[in-house]
């Protein structure tokens, strides 16, 4: 017997672990490269500084896409038990509302996924060096506390500027230094862009939502500025973005290969109309969707503007 958490009504439906998709929905797959796309970038950083260690590399990658995993289940359960989701939302995995998984579930399965990209953690640390722990603990206590707690992240105007944060120059700047231990102005700087988009896509995630989280009492930051406001800002972001791409060159901390990353501007156009145009949360997730492929089409085409700059030098 199975519970059935549809509706916030406990009842009877057929068991859904016979359907992998379930699973796999429950992953959020589609946002992982938001974890991929800072770890290449650091790790292509580093390889005119040091020979490539591919084992930290994977480890690293792979605690990385855990910690973004269990942040998302966690975001699951809590959205959940806060009555923000229901069978009708758009955007979101639906495990529980959707196909009657118990919450409890979910929650274990988000700590089996946090405990193992804690050891991948010691592993990294014996590897490098022991301070990378406050570190990497305190990017797992965000990923907790931006859906948990009695007082989320998510929830407030710092959403966008902690996950830019931690999914963004932290994470590229520890991919850089497992592989130099070091830590450079260069490798800094870098991951401007990268950090701003990360933000973009909370940006987007609570402009979609900004009507049912002001009916939950949420204070994100769209809400605090309001909807053509939070969508001016995000079209700055986008542009910050690529002036900062421009302002790399100049400077001559990237060589003229990071013009490749303008390949994506088509999809931040994309995204930006999509915003200025609508308001219905269904109307708005091609333009969610452009934002998050802006960020990783703009990643990856960095991440091989360093590969190149460096394999012609």
């Amino acid at each position: 017997m199975e519970v059935n958490y549809k509706n916030n009504q406990p009842g009877i439906t057929a068991c859904p672990s016979t359907n992998w998709r379930v699973w796999w929905n429950l992953l959020r797959p589609h946002t992982l490269t938001a974890s991929f796309v800072p770890v290449a970038i650091g790790t292509a950083l580093a390889l005119p500084v040091s020979q490539f260690r591919p084992a930290l590399f994977f480890a690293m990658l792979l605690a990385s896409m855990l910690i973004q995993i269990s942040t998302n289940m966690l975001n699951e359960y809590y959205d959940f038990k806060n009555g923000l989701d229901n069978e009708a939302s758009i955007g979101i995995g639906g495990t529980i509302v959707r196909e009657g998984v118990a919450p409890q579930t979910i929650v274990t399965l988000s700590q089996y996924t946090l405990a193992a990209a804690f050891l991948l953690g010691l592993y990294l640390c014996q590897q490098s060096s022991w301070w990378l722990l406050p570190v990497g603990l305190c990017c797992a206590a965000v990923g907790y506390f931006y859906s948990g707690g009695p007082y989320p992240l998510s929830a407030t105007p710092l959403g966008e500027v902690v996950a830019g944060l931690c999914m963004g120059l932290i994470i590229i700047v520890i991919s850089f230094f497992l592989q130099t231990e070091t830590i450079t102005n260069r490798s800094l700087l870098i991951s401007g862009p990268t950090s701003i988009l990360i933000g973009a896509i909370l940006m987007a995630n609570n402009l979609r939502d900004l009507t049912g989280d002001e009916q939950h009492g949420r204070k994100t930051l769209a809400i605090l500025l309001g909807r053509k406001a939070a969508t001016s800002l995000l079209t700055i972001m986008f542009c910050l973005s690529y002036v900062w791409i421009v302002a790399l060159i100049a400077a001559g901390i990237i060589s003229l290969w990071g013009l490749l990353t303008f390949i994506s501007l088509p999809k931040a156009v994309t995204a930006v109309q999509g915003f200025r145009r609508h308001i219905a949360p269904q109307d708005l997730m091609p333009a969610m969707v452009a934002t998050a492929q802006t960020n990783t089409i703009l990643g990856l085409a960095l991440a091989t503007s360093l590969l190149l700059e460096f394999w012609l030098l």
